[in-house]
């Protein structure tokens, strides 16, 4: 988008706009808050641009970083840090996001060909941020007692309310459309740096004003020129045409309109250059139709539809560039918050508060509904965009979501608006709707599953505990023998949003919530406010059962540390996948021996650690790990927060550089767990102990699983879910469909029957089929006949064989 390309303009473009300046000097002037936002600073919050992030992340040294970084705003300058997590579903910014995964998937390729090719670090330039890195980022700024917020809607408009309102000393970020909001202090955050010493912290300030003159702009000139130059309410295809005739057919880019019959754009610099002429040559601002006919005059198609969106983009930017009353729309929870002086230490202690602690200081109550719909409780005049019609192929038509209660509603808005939430866990429970981020996988593996499909089955129990499903079957079984009637489950689909190698990232794959099979889950209200005793072990064993973890040896402080059950959790969960074998024993011991080390702990050791080679099989290991990392920790939080904080931190038992080192030593010897292990044998007795704890209970030599069965008779044909193996779901079937997967199995009698033996997908075990063939019926109707072998020497004939289903035997 054109206004994605303003920030990089007003670097390279706009010499004097961006100038060096050091925070902690000016800090030095008067007490400061600044406001950092972590959603496009990720890169330095993480540390910086270290090669080895690819190994699966420097946990440790990110906390060193972060660690250096609070102490110097803190003690050198007074400079108080607010860090701002993006924690909406974005779907008005859903082509933006689809494009931005798809690039990520090709840079995921290229660093895998790079790593496997050469086995040494990718370059700078294709810097991947490492899986759950958000919510490492986020639980460190916990333990730092940095304050934390998390955005619910709309992530730019509630940042820019809080930098408004509340007097912030200056923005942190790297975000175009934070520079066409006129932001009085915008800083850059890839700019950012911190001295060794700790007593300077620099970074560069846009001079945006000095910007706008160099573009021949004013201040009010700054919405309209944000909405023609492209944005997400006014796409780039849209503005096509009226790029191109500013340039004219003199230009020397005009030859480049058309080629191939396909669309092409402009460079971005051109644009941004002619708009700015453009809109500074409108006389009267004001008047939106007028220039909005000026602007589509060329078009020749959705010509309503084109005006009214750019309507809505100057709008959208208008209100960006004023301020806010605290008391407009959801922005001012979150400034309630930001107005205290003091900031409590986190804690999971949430259940044993007072209840009042979780009312809406406004006053507001939140109603679920079956689509997820909600009110946003003010009259705010910014647009909703959520709103606005969305493409054909998102609007996909799933069951209506199971009614939550308005009082776990507003504990769980209560928990992600403070950043104590998994922030996707609200939007489930609200919109029946999830993002999967992108992981460093090689899409031409078939070894290793994908992260999304690998931890699915996880996720689909998580969905089953938010949805209190177990309560539904319970109570509708109950119903259903009152009456005599069959028992009816309505469906519970929750739409996953992935790039995948086989699925366009704007289609989205509709997975069913499932429930355990072993024991009843209490509900979702049970689980996240009960005080009772037995109420922690409920959690705890919610928890467990998701990630297919439910036995008493993890349990046991004496075989699995108490600070390495999450680990141990993810580690068992791979290799009870179905598909195959995923971790091999000494890849196992690996992980579990550099999570025992010393030198875990020990930053400056392993910043000294040299990997000789990068191994590529390591390197996509390492990624699935910690995507079953950032599971578990989503799963922890939707089963009340069994784990407390500190032992969800991952640079407690993870170091993607010394995995490396510990696997690069077990590819040597496998057999060598005394070597990997620092030839300390305490090291290796707890090795051993964890070990027999994850496989307790797996049978490691199983058989092949079975095909998948056909898809839910709701699915468009276009969103059949990819049948890989181990994935768990709960169909539904029509009439029609059921007939057709018996016309399958006929099929299949056909073959099997030649050598004898039928397989029955209804009973257990093997049946032999007699001599003489056979027939399938289905309610009185032969839907398949097969013909038998020759009858066996010295036996007698037999009637044919009838397979009946629907009716009586024959």
């Amino acid at each position: 988008m054109g206004v994605q390309g303003f920030q990089e303009y007003l670097e390279k473009r706009c010499p004097g706009a961006a100038v060096p300046v050091d925070l902690l000097k000016l800090a030095r002037t008067a007490a400061r808050q600044i406001l950092i936002d972590a959603d496009s600073g990720l890169q330095r919050l993480y540390g910086g641009y270290q090669t080895d992030w690819v190994c699966g992340g420097e946990w440790n040294a990110m906390l060193g970083y972060l660690a250096a970084l609070s102490q110097a705003c803190l003690y050198q300058g007074g400079l108080e840090l607010v860090v701002v997590f993006n924690g909406t579903l974005g779907k008005e910014r859903w082509p933006e996001w689809a494009r931005r995964a798809q690039g990520q998937r090709q840079t995921a390729q290229l660093i895998v060909n790079h790593v496997g090719s050469k086995a040494t670090p990718p370059p700078r330039a294709w810097f991947l941020p490492p899986a759950c890195l958000s919510h490492c980022v986020r639980l460190a700024m916990f333990r730092f007692r940095v304050r934390v917020v998390q955005t619910l809607e709309d992530h730019h408009q509630e940042v820019l309310s809080l930098y408004r309102d509340f007097g912030f000393a200056g923005l942190i970020a790297q975000d175009s459309e934070f520079a066409l909001c006129n932001v009085p202090a915008y800083f850059s955050s890839h700019a950012l740096k911190l001295s060794w010493n700790g007593k300077n912290l620099t970074t560069h300030q846009y001079l945006l004003s000095e910007a706008a003159r160099q573009l021949g702009l004013k201040t009010q000139h700054l919405p309209c020129f944000a909405a023609l130059l492209g944005n997400h309410i006014l796409p780039d295809e849209d503005l096509a045409a009226f790029h191109w005739s500013l340039l004219g057919p003199e230009h020397p880019l005009a030859s480049l309109k058309v080629r191939a019959h396909q669309l092409v754009l402009p460079p971005c610099e051109v644009v941004i250059k002619a708009v700015s002429e453009y809109v500074s040559s409108i006389k009267d601002l004001g008047n939106l139709d007028t220039i909005a006919r000026d602007v589509f005059k060329q078009s020749q198609s959705r010509m309503e539809d084109k005006v009214e969106r750019f309507k809505k983009a100057v709008d959208y930017f208008s209100a960006a560039s004023k301020p806010r009353s605290p008391n407009m729309g959801p922005s001012s929870f979150i400034c309630e918050y930001l107005m205290k002086r003091y900031h409590k230490p986190f804690s999971v202690s949430h259940l044993t508060d007072k209840a009042s602690r979780w009312d809406d200081p406004a006053g507001r109550v939140v109603l679920a509904s079956g689509d997820g719909s909600q009110g946003n409780g003010s009259g705010s005049h910014i647009p909703s965009l959520l709103s606005m019609a969305t493409r054909s192929h998102m609007d996909i038509t799933t069951p209506p979501l199971p009614q939550v209660s308005a009082e776990v509603l507003r504990v769980a808005e209560h928990r992600h608006r403070r950043g104590l939430m998994y922030p996707q866990i609200y939007h489930i429970l609200t919109k029946g709707e999830m993002k999967m981020p992108v992981c460093i996988e090689d899409e031409c593996n078939s070894e290793l599953p994908p992260a999304s499909m690998l931890f699915r089955a996880g996720r689909q129990y998580a969905y089953g505990v938010l949805f209190s499903l177990a309560e539904t079957h319970r109570r509708l079984e109950r119903l259903a023998l009152r009456k005599r009637a069959p028992l009816e489950v309505p469906p519970v689909i929750v739409k996953e949003w992935s790039s995948g190698k086989a699925k366009s990232a704007l289609t989205p794959e509709l997975v069913p919530a499932l429930c355990f099979r072993e024991w009843t889950c209490p509900n979702l209200r049970r689980l996240w406010l009960g005080r009772a005793s037995e109420d922690r072990s409920r959690r705890t064993r919610a928890f467990l059962a998701c990630l297919r973890s439910d036995c008493p040896a993890l349990l046991n402080p004496a075989q699995v540390p108490q600070h390495l059950l999450l680990m141990c959790c993810v580690l068992r969960y791979m290799m009870q996948w179905p598909g195959g074998r995923i971790l091999q024993r000494h890849e196992l011991d690996a992980f579990l021996a550099q999570a025992v080390s010393s030198q875990l702990y020990e930053p400056d050791q392993l910043q000294e650690l040299k990997v000789e080679k990068v191994d590529s099989r390591g390197v996509q290991l390492a990624s699935l790990f910690m995507a079953g990392v950032d599971t578990a920790l989503f799963i922890n939080d939707v089963c009340g927060q069994p784990l407390p904080w500190e032992h969800c931190c991952p640079w407690g038992f993870f170091d993607g550089k010394l995995f490396q080192s510990k696997l690069s030593r077990a590819a040597r010897d496998r057999s060598a767990l005394l070597d990997m292990c620092e030839g300390q044998e305490e090291l290796v007795s707890k090795v051993e102990k964890m070990r027999q704890a994850i496989l307790e209970g797996i049978n490691l030599s199983r058989p092949p699983p079975p095909p998948p069965l056909p898809p839910p008779a709701f699915l468009p044909p276009a969103m059949v879910p990819r049948a890989f193996p181990g994935t768990e779901m709960i169909f539904f079937l029509s009439t029609h469909v059921f007939k057709a997967c018996f016309n399958l199995l006929s099929q299949s009698l056909v073959s099997y029957s030649r050598l004898g033996i039928l397989t029955c997908f209804f009973c257990s075990g093997l049946q032999s089929i007699p001599p003489q063939g056979g027939k399938l019926e289905i309610a009185g109707m032969v839907v398949g006949q097969w013909a038998g072998n020759k009858p066996v020497r010295g036996r007698g004939g037999f009637n044919m064989q009838v397979v009946s289903v629907g009716a009586g035997r024959g």
